[in-house]
């Protein structure tokens, strides 16, 4: 069924009754514990053109979601690159059904092509899709397909191959640092981005005392490095920053309380909290951010059979101050 308000068309309303929880089944527990999805489309935008996608204004959407840590990172680097009038956006429905993401009256309407559902999308670009529809999609106007639905690379792109139309003094991924931002991006991945589902997903006591370790250790080692600097790499806002954040930004309110993780909370860390807050008072993290959509982190996949700590969600006060800018250089 499709709905209209005013000449916009919207996806009826979620019906768990009818259609299911979406990737209920992918994320039995008994498939092994947790398994991310793949991202099939991994097309990348360059400046010159060569990969077949050349960096233009007006040619690239972006659907994102404020539930998704993945799509957050995107919405956060068109803003730190200046790009919001070269690459367009707009937001799913919050909530999604076994139908998947889907646009609403609460976000609005797809812009660009009408949709009432993300899978249409995936659709287009490859007919009969069966896969995994997930957020961000990174949608070309000029082919009418999606470039890439692979978060590890759209944000790099985005913060790279715009330099002819962004904000030519924000480097979120200089040159001089990529190997460093790469192997810190990776262990932040591993440990505490994507280490919180696999929390999510241990299907054995030992399992989830070696995983949620992991993850602790991984918050304790980046306190540490945020002792003596600002940001990850120094004074500036890198790509491991936007990486880190999002999830940070949904650790007492999302991941904690669903995965049962840790006994500390974001704001029970002496550095960690500061920094989290400080990026907050930037536009591209303040106005991209909106707190009441962390309401649960997916699918109820967790195993019954494992025996978890007891963590309940926490709202913090983001617009506490903070003084770290003193260890600006």
């Amino acid at each position: 069924m499709t709905a209209t308000t005013g000449g916009a068309v919207y996806a009826d309303p979620v019906d768990l009754d009818k259609h299911g929880v979406y990737g209920a089944t992918a994320l039995k527990v008994e498939n092994g514990g947790w398994n991310r999805p793949r991202y099939p489309f991994q097309g990348r935008i360059t400046a010159d053109g060569s990969s077949g996608y050349k960096a233009e204004p007006g040619r690239y959407h972006l659907y994102v979601s404020h539930r998704c840590p993945w799509a957050h990172r995107t919405a956060i680097v068109r803003i730190l690159k200046g790009l919001q009038d070269v690459v367009s956006l707009s937001y799913v429905d919050d909530e999604r059904d076994g139908r998947g993401w889907a646009f609403r009256e609460k976000r609005g309407a797809d812009p660009v092509n009408g949709f009432r559902f993300l899978r249409e999308a995936y659709e287009a670009t490859e007919p009969g899709y069966e896969g995994h529809v997930s957020v961000p999609v990174l949608w070309d106007r000029e082919t009418g397909r999606i470039v890439s639905n692979n978060f590890f690379d759209i944000t790099i792109d985005l913060g790279t191959q715009f330099e002819a139309y962004g904000d030519p003094d924000v480097h979120l991924y200089p040159e001089e640092l990529r190997g460093d931002i790469d192997e810190l991006n990776e262990y932040i991945y591993v440990n505490f981005n994507d280490g919180n589902y696999r929390v999510a997903g241990a299907a054995s006591d030992e399992a989830y005392a070696d995983l949620r370790g992991r993850v602790i250790s991984a918050l304790e080692r980046l306190d540490e490095r945020l002792s003596t600097r600002r940001f990850l790499f120094g004074d500036s806002v890198t790509e491991s920053d936007v990486r880190f954040w999002v999830t940070l930004a949904r650790f007492d309110l999302t991941y904690n309380p669903f995965a049962k993780i840790s006994e500390r909370r974001l704001v029970d860390f002496p550095h960690l909290w500061p920094y989290a807050r400080d990026l907050y008072t930037l536009p591209a993290f303040r106005d991209t951010t909106d707190f009441s959509a962390f309401t649960h982190l997916g699918p109820p996949f967790l195993d019954p059979a494992v025996t978890r700590i007891d963590v309940e969600p926490h709202r913090a006060d983001w617009d506490e101050p903070q003084d770290r800018h003193r260890l600006a250089a």
